[in-house]
């Protein structure tokens, strides 16, 4: 038997880290029928995804940001200045993602990540369901995945 000599490396590394996600994906094409499905279609293209709330005078008051992939809509960021939070504006721009992530990219789900001290309470009243609660993560906060069929 040979022995073989490992060493660990830290660091960023642009190059190694595309390699990484190729030779990942070509694992996970492998082993699974349904990522092996997706492959080359419009819905493996991760496709950001943007809302803008913008008033005359203040500019920016409002936005969404995400992108959609495996007929996934993944919400990675939504916020309404504090001037204008509960006239019914973020409600506003997430039906607006979900229609364009459902109409326009064929999504069939939309998800998202917030933590207790933001919105879990919001998106469960825009028809979303916890589907998992990770504990401390930061410590003392609770982070919650919420999703939602958009079909």
């Amino acid at each position: 038997m040979v022995s073989r000599m490992f060493r660990i490396e830290t660091g960023v590394d642009k190059e190694r880290s595309a390699l990484l996600l190729a030779r990942l994906q070509e694992a996970n094409t492998a082993a699974s029928p349904v990522i092996r499905a997706l492959r080359g279609t419009p819905q493996d293209r991760e496709t950001p995804l943007a809302v803008w709330l913008m008033e005359r005078t203040e500019g920016l008051v409002g936005g969404l940001a995400g992108h959609t992939w495996g007929r996934w809509l993944h919400v990675n960021h939504l916020w309404v200045s504090e001037q204008h939070q509960g006239a019914g504006l973020g409600a506003r721009l997430l039906a607006e993602a979900e229609r364009i992530a459902r109409d326009e990219r064929d999504c069939l789900n939309s998800r998202v990540e917030t933590w207790d001290f933001q919105a879990p309470g919001f998106y469960r009243g825009q028809g979303y369901d916890v589907v998992s609660v990770i504990p401390d993560y930061p410590e003392g906060a609770k982070e919650f995945t919420l999703t939602k069929r958009l079909g």
